[in-house]
């Protein structure tokens, strides 16, 4: 299985990136005006969003290359999440569409959305 690319630096993410947390939670409301309240999930969805910036060519090649070769939010690949080091074997890209940025030579940045499937 694939593995989200780690930075010449050795880190897979830098700052400020967020992490989130994400419930399913359904409502059920009767005609008496009662609700029911449960979960379709039984544990959260992690969803992290990666801001990179100042990578070389090297690392925005590397980048560009694991977002090709998952083809977008099809595949799925191993992420660790950078706050507690844990790491969640099936995750994927949350968008079809990469924008990656040069601003000079050295100077270049994307932001990924990856988001853990059930």
């Amino acid at each position: 299985m694939a593995t989200f690319p780690v930075l010449r630096t050795g880190v897979i993410a830098q700052y400020p990136a967020t992490r989130a947390l994400l419930y399913r939670n359904q409502i059920v409301r009767f005609l008496d005006g009662n609700e029911q309240r449960y979960r379709d999930w039984p544990n959260p969805l992690h969803r992290w969003t990666i801001p990179l910036d100042l990578l070389d060519e090297t690392e925005l090649a590397a980048i560009e290359a694991f977002f090709l070769s998952n083809q977008g939010r099809f595949a799925s690949f191993a992420f660790v999440d950078p706050w507690d080091g844990t790491s969640y074997p099936n995750c994927s890209i949350a968008n079809d569409q990469l924008e990656l940025r040069s601003m000079q030579e050295l100077r270049c940045s994307v932001t990924l959305s990856i988001t853990e499937n059930r």
